[in-house]
């Protein structure tokens, strides 16, 4: 996982031999806030790009971004506990 500066985003590798990348703003916190959550959430993140992979909404190699809904889906599935939605609960249609 790496803080893209020039996208204002956060990137990880995708498992597609692509990366994923999620905007700042998907997180509704500031950047130290984004990284934070990333890492404690890893997990989640992988799942929302695998998902996207999985409905082949990728192509082998391609690079692509997540936003805060595909994330907040995986989060408020099984076991997640309700405090690691809170900077996600509130995104708007079109994120």
């Amino acid at each position: 996982m790496i803080w893209r500066d020039d996208l204002d985003a956060l990137q990880f590798a995708a498992g597609n031999g692509g990366n994923c990348i999620v905007h700042r703003l998907a997180f509704r916190v500031m950047r130290h806030d984004c990284i934070e959550f990333y890492e404690q959430n890893s997990v989640a993140f992988e799942a929302a790009a695998k998902a996207k992979i999985d409905n082949g909404d990728v192509h082998e190699g391609c690079n692509f971004h997540l936003n805060s809904r595909q994330i907040r889906n995986i989060l408020t599935r099984g076991d997640w506990q309700r405090s690691c939605m809170t900077n996600l609960a509130n995104d708007k249609p079109g994120d």
